[in-house]
């Protein structure tokens, strides 16, 4: 089996799994009952807390809400601060590549009154922080733009557009870093709040984070018990916390080893796949390497992801939270690649357990399948 969808999950570490197993054990208590068992439950949960926000360097600056994944963290964090400050202004401000747990919150609040600008992306699927800045003014109560693009691997400017949105004081910056934690460098501190899911980096599914600085407030999306500082009610799962801070910190500890071993896969499979007239790159040259997307010039992209599954080798054609119900990808249309180009792309995604036999081996096959694949 070669698997090239990091992008859309990984396998879990097995020491998070482990620690995972023996604190469903040891850790029986809910950490909200006021007896000895959840107050050891509650210590080992401020625990998990204290060492994701040690490991991103954000301890005495951001808090840390658990959630169920990036897309929970995205809705929380974007309607809780437009229903609790709309007061301050009406107008809110979106790339127009974000993911669909973004887009469609934006879409939402729009119908609810907000006025929405979709900023544009350049042909390397970027935000221009020129565009950001025409955009803004006093009315502005929110920008949510991500850090690396989920489909293309585009990475932007975070540091500039961050800069531009703290000249308005009422205007909060939002980031779905999900493709970008661990993978490529953030400016975490710059970044008022931003969301991620850590079964992308080795973490178990179903387990996310919103981080955001400790002035923030936000409108409560649930009515319950009042946990996560009554923002989020709901039993925690303090073992999967603590798994959480493990993945974390393993992710961000590795960063130095990992990236410059899949770059070296990332370049070879660029280099390769260069040579095929039959394929036309939508990734940017200053991108992340973990993500690389190519069109088919005359081959369709679902036909050859089948004949790769079929012979155990596996990518992708569109986000896999949008694939299913969107066969063109919004992203390349609005890099102003042809709606072809949009129909027929493929994403290959890379983690550190794969390795250049594995790349070689997947352009063998690849090469094969086109061979023996009948042009559309």
């Amino acid at each position: 089996m070669i698997y090239f969808d990091n992008a859309a999950t990984t396998s879990p570490l097995p020491e998070v799994l482990s620690l995972y197993m023996e604190k469903c054990q040891t850790v029986i208590g809910n950490s909200s009952s006021t007896h000895a068992l959840g107050r050891k439950a509650n210590r080992e949960l401020d625990e998990a807390r204290r060492e994701i926000l040690a490991s991103f360097g954000l301890e005495k600056t951001h808090n840390l809400i658990f959630t169920s994944g990036a897309t929970e963290g995205n809705n929380l964090s974007i309607k809780g601060v437009c229903k609790l400050y709309k007061n301050r202004g009406n107008k809110i401000i979106v790339s127009s590549v974000e993911h669909p747990s973004v887009t469609n919150v934006f879409k939402e609040l729009e119908k609810e009154g907000f006025e929405v600008v979709y900023l544009p992306v350049n042909e390397e699927g970027k935000v221009l922080p020129s565009s950001l800045e025409e955009a803004m003014d006093n009315k502005t109560i929110l920008v949510s733009i991500m850090g690396v693009n989920n489909e293309v691997g585009s990475i932007n400017d975070m540091n500039a557009l961050a800069d531009i949105v703290h000249k308005y004081p009422k205007a909060l910056f939002h980031s779905d870093l999900t493709q970008a934690v661990s993978k490529v460098k953030m400016p975490y501190n710059k970044i008022d709040m931003f969301t991620y899911s850590t079964h992308k980096i080795g973490g178990l599914r179903g387990d996310g984070a919103l981080i955001y600085l400790k002035k923030i407030q936000f409108a409560s999306l649930f009515d319950g018990g009042g946990q996560e500082g009554g923002f989020r009610s709901g039993t925690v799962d303090v073992p999967c916390a603590l798994s959480h801070a493990l993945a974390v910190k393993e992710a961000m500890k590795s960063m130095t080893r990992k990236i410059p071993h899949v770059k070296e896969i990332y370049d070879y499979l660029k280099e390769e796949l260069g040579k095929l007239d039959e394929v036309s790159f939508n990734s940017p040259i200053d991108g992340s390497p973990f993500v690389l997307n190519i069109s088919l010039k005359h081959k369709k992209a679902s036909v050859i992801l089948e004949a790769l599954s079929e012979r155990e080798i596996y990518v992708s054609s569109v986000s896999a939270c949008s694939s299913k119900g969107e066969p063109i990808s919004s992203v390349l249309l609005a890099m102003n690649r042809s709606e072809g180009d949009a129909r027929n792309s493929l994403r290959l995604s890379f983690s550190e357990s794969n390795t250049i036999n594995e790349a070689q081996a997947f352009m063998k096959e690849f090469m094969d399948i086109l061979e023996r694949t009948i042009n559309r």
